[in-house]
């Protein structure tokens, strides 16, 4: 594979396109939304502004700007996420607590910081620039998972509020739940992982081979009605659907419906960034664990697919180029619409769990320093998902992008699509 040339000016484009986006989805906050932090899985809007920003600031300017200093001392430690390497870090748990700097402090860090990398790529000789480049387009996908992460925070944040407030927008119509189709795919030996053209995380890579037994996947994704079909035989009352650590999950944390889902006065509604609105039975169930969607998958009679299974069959389908996702988030999933012969619903509603483990592909070796703690270190007690969702940026989502979530996670926006063929878990 041979490096891309990296060129000053697009690079400079692509990081104030990126960086904007960030400040377009903050913009709608006021600075006290921005401080809340609701659950320790949480963190504040500002939070995400500052650490992108702290991103930016150690691994680029720290390593090329001359004579470099530290914007601000303390902001090294109160914005460093989980990089030992680079020194320590306040607590997690705790991120609310940092009312000081405020929001707007937070957007003059991030202008200063702005400025000094757009001086430094002008300033850079060629060698330094190729030696830079990928460091810098790493900044632009990792603060793309933090423009996500940013608007899965604050919808969490809303929903604790008993005003129920909106983000941004209004539900689309009301939809009508579509049949399930299914498309078969015959597997064999078949090659996975990331092709080496263009970016892609260390986690994608290396490209390698797999065997997959012939398998069918779901054209489409469960929706709220199907869910709802599950609530009603007892799917949270019934241990033998359950994987022993998701049936202790239900019954300490008093699970009965998926995240955001609420019951009032016996009409099941649901909280969404377009506020909360009666459940839609057409639309893709959301915000459910990987224990649900197990559950949910056993209680049909079905599985989960493999991350192989699910990346392979998107590339039989023909689906395997960069999608073209709207240039503005939706915020919420949408309807399937109706069949196609393909696969639908394949990115940019809800990310898709799966029924792998998030472990590293065959000759996996995490890049050296610091940056090398960014994914593999995460290598343990996680589960994949596929896809995309509703609040994925534009160029951020492709077939090989494995995201990873603990299976008891709920407030990251994710769902269900079916599998069969192999041997599904099937309840006693």
């Amino acid at each position: 594979m041979t490096d891309p040339l990296w060129d000053a000016t697009q690079l400079e484009t692509r990081y104030e396109q990126v960086r904007a986006h960030t400040e377009t989805l903050a913009e709608p906050l006021s600075p006290e939304d921005q401080t809340v932090q609701s659950m320790a899985d949480v963190s504040p809007t500002k939070w995400h502004r500052a650490h992108v920003t702290w991103f930016f600031e150690t691994f680029v300017l720290a390593e090329a700007e001359q004579n470099f200093t530290p914007f601000q001392d303390t902001y090294w430690f109160l914005f460093n996420s989980y990089y030992e390497a680079v020194g320590p870090r306040y607590t997690r748990a705790e991120r609310g607590y940092i009312t000081r700097p405020g929001a707007h402090d937070v957007g003059v860090y991030r202008q200063n910081v702005d400025t000094r990398v757009r001086e430094l790529i002008d300033s850079l000789d060629g060698g330094t620039l190729q030696k830079l480049g990928p460091t810098i387009e790493l900044g632009f996908h990792h603060e793309q998972q933090h423009q996500e992460l940013l608007l899965m925070d604050i919808k969490h944040v809303l929903s604790v509020n008993p005003l129920r407030p909106v983000y941004a927008g209004t539900p689309a119509p009301r939809s009508e739940p579509d049949t399930l189709g299914w498309l078969d795919v015959e597997g064999g030996l078949v090659e996975v992982g990331h092709e080496g053209a263009g970016f892609s995380f260390d986690n994608e890579l290396p490209r390698h081979h797999t065997w997959l037994e012939p398998y069918r996947i779901a054209d489409r994704l469960v929706t709220n009605g199907e869910w709802m079909e599950f609530m009603a035989d007892g799917g949270y009352q019934r241990p033998e659907l359950w994987l022993s650590d998701g049936w202790a999950k239900v019954t300490s944390e008093g699970w009965r419906a998926p995240f955001y889902w609420r019951d009032d006065e016996g009409q099941w509604s649901e909280h969404s960034l377009h506020g909360t609105w009666p459940v839609d039975p057409g639309l893709p169930v959301t915000h459910v664990s990987h224990y649900e969607a197990d559950a949910y998958a056993t209680w049909r009679g079905l599985r989960l697919p493999t991350e192989a299974e699910w990346e392979h069959a998107v590339a039989v389908d023909g689906q395997g180029a960069t999608p073209a996702l709207p240039a503005e988030p939706l915020f919420h999933a949408r309807p399937a619409g109706s069949a196609t012969g393909h696969l639908r619903q394949v990115y940019g509603d809800t990310w898709q769990w799966t029924s792998s483990s998030y472990l590293p592909y065959p000759g996996f070796h995490p890049p050296a320093g610091a940056i090398g703690e960014y994914n593999g270190k995460f290598m343990s007690s996680q589960m994949v998902l596929r896809g995309g969702s509703a609040l994925t940026p534009p160029g951020h989502a492709r077939h090989t992008y494995r995201n990873f979530f603990p299976p008891g996670a709920r407030w990251a926006m994710s769902g269900v699509r079916l599998a069969d063929g192999g041997a599904p878990r099937v309840s006693a």
